[in-house]
């Protein structure tokens, strides 16, 4: 046969009784499940900066990352709202390279999937706990949602997954503000047919069970380029993009009409850099356009420890990406700052 099964999976909630969230703590995620809610919503004004490494490949890195955010995340939690990446996941265009710490939580050792699961939930659980800040992550599995759904404050499903029914019904039952990435074609109807499934009711099947869900109020956009059949990366961030995708909201059976800006992968064309450019372009087209600044609720920032990105190795550089380039601390401190004086 084709499968070797290896072991059984624990249950979600074996998982969740080794590796449980506090009461104190469940009570920090639901106020910032709210707090994020009504930002999509428009009840609150300040804008969103989902900012961190591309993978959360070491939990000690990534806390120590988490420690200094927390700090300038106080410092303009008037204006922005920061939440923390900490992908556990990563989609992987042929199959192959590291999976995320959710797959593989040694990158030089082999997938251990329960141990994975265990230090997904630590990673974030640590978050939550110490530094007061649920986070997000990308939901490339649909079915690990069972065992993460008390700890995410926010869900992104990739440009890979966003044409896939599963993961469109899948998100019709989430609690939190989702994202759909628009796929890796650019194309805008996509996405918004994907935020349409997520936003209406579903009966369907989940994990083992039959399942009905009731919609999910928060699906929106997420805009992260494109790349053309020649194989070149062309970017959807501009003013002229955002009012084309506002119109076709307009034109939608959806409520809420939101967009998150990408401004890293094909956005930037990977140039990690610029993403400082693109971010202050952004909020200068919110300033141009009220009807913009009501659409764009907020940026998402690859940033870690050190910029750049590094090989996996026995060697590798504390708090520097094993994946995607990212901004270093000193260019992300400041350009949250910045962000904060023109929210």
């Amino acid at each position: 046969m084709s499968f070797n099964f290896l072991k059984k999976m624990p249950t979600p909630e074996e998982i969740k009784e080794e590796l449980p969230l506090s009461a104190e703590a469940r009570e920090v995620k639901k106020k910032r499940d709210r707090e994020i809610a009504d930002i999509i919503t428009g009840a609150d004004d300040r804008f969103l900066a989902i900012i961190g490494p591309c993978s959360a490949d070491n939990e000690d890195a990534v806390l120590e990352y988490i420690e200094r955010l927390s700090r300038v995340a106080d410092k303009i939690k008037d204006a922005v709202l920061v939440v923390p990446r900490i992908y556990t996941n990563k989609p992987r265009t042929t199959g192959e390279g590291y999976k995320g710490i959710a797959s593989q939580p040694d990158p030089m050792e082999k997938p251990d999937m329960i141990a994975g699961l265990k230090a997904m939930r630590h990673m974030h659980i640590r978050a939550i706990s110490e530094f007061g800040m649920s986070a997000a992550d990308e939901m490339l599995y649909p079915e690990n949602w069972v065992y993460v759904n008390d700890l995410l404050s926010y869900v992104a499903i990739g440009a890979r997954s966003v044409e896939d029914q599963h993961h469109r019904l899948t998100v019709s039952g989430f609690d939190v503000a989702s994202g759909m990435k628009n796929p890796t074609s650019g194309d805008f109807s996509v996405m918004l047919n994907s935020v349409y499934a997520a936003q209406h009711p579903h009966h369907f099947t989940f994990a083992g069970y039959e399942v009905e869900t009731s919609g999910n109020p928060l699906a929106h956009t997420i805009l992260r380029g494109a790349v053309s059949k020649h194989g070149n990366t062309t970017q959807n961030y501009h003013y002229e993009d955002l009012i084309r995708l506002l119109s076709m909201y307009n034109d939608m059976d959806v409520v809420n009409p939101a967009a998150i800006i990408d401004a890293n992968h094909s956005n930037s064309g990977k140039q990690f850099k610029q993403q400082i450019r693109i971010v202050h372009e952004v909020m200068h087209n919110r300033h141009f356009s009220s009807d913009i600044h009501s659409l764009v609720k907020g940026v998402m920032i690859e940033s870690y420890l050190v910029e750049g990105n590094q090989k996996i190795s026995d060697h590798t550089t504390y708090g520097q990406s094993i994946t995607d380039a990212c901004l270093g601390w000193e260019d992300t401190e400041r350009l949250l700052y910045e962000m904060a004086e023109q929210a």
